[in-house]
């Protein structure tokens, strides 16, 4: 009798005590519904939380032998932390959802069928997005809206990290090891057979966000700098935008000194506008090329993406 496939179920965990009984519960619903057909893999990541978060994974794996954990030796970042996951399981086919309850585990079984069906990625879409505050939305379309022109055909609108992925495209992603790492964009360059399953987005079910503005802004940059050179070539146009202007001065200026209009009174006004212009011309594209190089030479270090400090598995907590 041929064996069942192995289904990875991979969620990256920080500081989500408050949340982990919701889970647990969610996620034995899950394991349940999908007895006889798949043997299940459920591995958590905790990402150097400063909660019980880790000690409640250690307790869940100790009771089921189909949960295992990985606690990393500090807070690398959800990507990479999600990349340790998409290392670290056995599974032939393998899904990925935050923690928060955000992504519905129930969506798995819609995702699974798009499987059957042939599709090597399957896309959990955002339909809706209610819970979250305006601020969020309004930010969320205008980094689409940038994306769209800058990494091209890479990222889909009101994507996340809810994806479901065959053996074949995992062992593909597995392959590009970058320092910076926008997964959303990476499993769009790969350009496997793509579906997608759609769902309105819950608020989150207890807790708060791990990702702030702050975070939200650097990772936005890491998703353009790491797939478009738009913002070298947007600094190339400032520099030709700002030389047009000062060159349109200086015409004008001869314009009236030898068709002898008026009086010109040599001053500091136009001085200060052509320096300040060229300077602020320099630095924006100083900087610009500063954040390429400086992802350049943190490629270039090959330090590992991040480092594993304790593992729980099955019935045997380490």
């Amino acid at each position: 009798m041929a064996s069942r496939p192995v289904l990875s179920i991979v969620i990256p965990c920080f500081n989500e005590e408050e949340v982990f009984p919701l889970l647990r519960e969610r996620t034995d619903q899950l394991i349940a519904s999908l007895q006889g057909e798949f043997d299940v893999e459920l591995l958590f990541i905790d990402d150097g939380s400063r909660d019980r978060t880790w000690p409640m994974i250690e307790a869940y794996a100790s009771e089921r032998p189909e949960v295992r954990g990985l606690a990393l030796s500090r807070n690398f970042g959800h990507q990479r932390a999600l990349t340790c996951g998409y290392d670290g399981c056995c599974g032939d086919v393998i899904v990925s959802m935050d923690a928060d309850l955000q992504d519905p585990p129930d969506l798995v079984h819609e995702m699974i069928a798009k499987w059957k069906q042939g599709a090597d990625v399957v896309h959990a879409v955002r339909r809706t997005r209610e819970h979250d505050s305006f601020f969020k939305r309004a930010t969320a379309a205008a980094f689409y809206l940038v994306m769209r022109n800058a990494a091209g055909p890479y990222l889909e609108d009101n994507v996340g990290d809810f994806r479901l992925m065959s053996r074949r495209a995992l062992d593909a992603f597995k392959q590009m090891r970058e320092e910076h790492r926008y997964i959303r964009g990476m499993v769009g360059w790969m350009g496997f057979q793509v579906d997608r399953v759609y769902f309105d987005r819950p608020a989150r079910a207890a807790g708060v966000t791990k990702y702030p503005f702050v975070r939200m802004l650097r990772f936005a940059m890491d998703a353009v700098v790491s797939f478009s050179a738009t913002p070298l070539r947007l600094a190339y146009f400032v520099a030709l935008m700002v030389s047009g202007l000062v060159f349109g001065y200086w015409a004008f200026v001869l314009w009236r000194h030898l068709a002898g209009n008026g009086t010109l009174v040599p001053g500091w006004t136009s001085l200060l506008l052509t320096t300040t212009l060229f300077g602020c011309a320099n630095l924006i594209c100083l900087g610009i090329m500063g954040e390429y190089i400086g992802r350049v030479y943190d490629e270039v270090k090959q330090r590992p993406l991040y480092l594993v400090k304790r593992e729980a598995s099955g019935k045997a907590a380490k």
